[in-house]
């Protein structure tokens, strides 16, 4: 939060303050926030120690206030008005909890870990019911904040399995990105988002209309009219995304025309004395540590665009760490959030139009090839082969190496 005065400043603020009867304190934390603007409503609220609430109240005083405005010796003392619920109901917090008892669960692995199902409605109720003790939603939720008690949705960060040589393998990426940064070398982070169905189907955010939007009560693809595959890649030197749009399946020819797009129409513009590329990427998918189809298209991919491809896959259940799925991805579902796609052209105008404040473009083309599936590799490819795998894990870090010219 930024910082309107100094300390000094502030501390004699908070002196003052407290010398103010309630209605002029107020007020006067009103007069400050109307000084400072933008900003100013939550930093005078911290640093007196109010309710915004309470500013709002006072800025409405002083828009109703006459043109001549006269003495008012109305003031209410110290302690006056309405007693808190702490006063009418003494034993309350021990009541709470004892209606909170009964409906709570919690972590086996982690005691400090607990929560209720109940609404502040809910228990509301059952004080009533339980203690004869009335009070309101507000107060409720008073005493979920006492007791460390926030709404909080569960977070995705608790890995599946253990995978042997996981810290290994991250500590090689990091070795790998800095020898490549110290080069100034191409470092890119890809992968495939969730493809997406075309059609007036639901899809989740809020837009400011003038009509109710309709989409379909049900998400049946069969009745789609088309599909979207949009695959991603990350420029993590430049923080510039592209997004190619396939319309087709998301194969291991996709990812490498993907590839391909991207180092024809800006990669070799942007490294023009780049001798390799490395590609971070997880395990599955079209672009699988484990698929051979997906090494024998990326070395036809070398062997066209002449420059060595370096790939480092993460560890198995660690696609979280992918730089471009919290990068770039959350941005281009942030842009595309509640509008229906209806067609590929409209879903590529609302991708181009995702940024940050830290900088971000995007870059969206159209694939419209169709690709196969159930591909299988060329009988002596494994034989024949020109990737390089590294000592270390190789089944996660290899290098296409492109293919010498035949000399006639």
């Amino acid at each position: 939060m930024k910082q309107f005065y100094k300390e000094e400043t502030e501390q004699i603020m908070r002196k003052y303050y407290a010398t103010l009867s309630e209605k002029d304190r107020r007020r006067y934390a009103a007069v400050e926030v109307i000084k400072l603007g933008v900003g100013g409503q939550g930093y005078i609220a911290k640093i007196l120690g109010c309710d915004e609430k309470t500013i709002h109240s006072g800025r409405m005083e002083l828009e109703q206030l006459p043109n001549k405005p006269e003495y008012d010796p109305a003031i209410r003392k110290a302690g006056g008005g309405r007693k808190g619920y702490e006063e009418h109901h003494l034993n309350l917090d021990e009541q709470f909890l004892d209606v909170l008892k009964e409906y709570t669960a919690g972590d086996p692995m982690d005691e400090k870990v607990v929560w209720t199902d109940l609404t502040p409605d809910q228990i509301a109720e059952f004080l009533e019911q339980k203690y004869q003790v009335k009070v309101s939603k507000t107060v409720i939720k008073k005493l979920l904040k006492v007791h460390n008690y926030r709404r909080r949705k569960a977070q995705k960060n608790k890995t599946m399995k253990t995978v042997a040589n996981r810290d290994e393998q991250f500590k090689n990426i990091k070795k790998l990105t800095d020898e490549f940064s110290a080069k100034g070398s191409p470092i890119i982070s890809f992968d495939t988002k969730k493809k997406e169905y075309l059609g007036s189907f639901y899809r989740a955010g809020r837009l400011y209309t003038q009509e109710k939007l309709q989409a379909y009560d049900h998400d049946f693809h069969t009745d789609a009219e088309g599909v979207i595959i949009p695959h991603g890649i990350y420029d993590m030197q430049e923080n510039v995304g592209y997004i190619h749009i396939g319309i087709s399946k998301d194969t291991s020819q996709f990812a490498c025309a993907c590839l391909r797009s991207w180092w024809l129409g800006h990669g070799q513009k942007k490294y023009p004395t780049a001798t390799s590329i490395l590609m971070l990427c997880d395990g599955g998918g079209s672009n699988s540590s484990r698929h051979y189809i997906f090494k024998e298209d990326l070395q036809k991919l070398a062997n066209e665009l002449g420059i060595e491809i370096r790939i480092a896959h993460y560890p198995p259940y660690c696609s979280k760490y992918n730089p471009i799925e919290h990068r770039l991805f959350p941005h281009v579902t942030r842009a595309c959030q509640g509008v229906l796609f209806t067609g590929v052209e409209l879903v590529k105008q609302l991708i181009l139009k995702t940024k940050t404040n830290q900088g971000l473009k995007v870059f969206v083309d159209i694939i419209d090839q169709v690709y196969k599936t159930g591909r299988k590799t060329v009988d002596d490819f494994k034989q024949n082969m020109q990737i390089v795998f590294d000592d270390f894990l190789p089944a996660w870090n290899y290098t296409a190496v492109p293919a010498k010219p035949q000399v006639i």
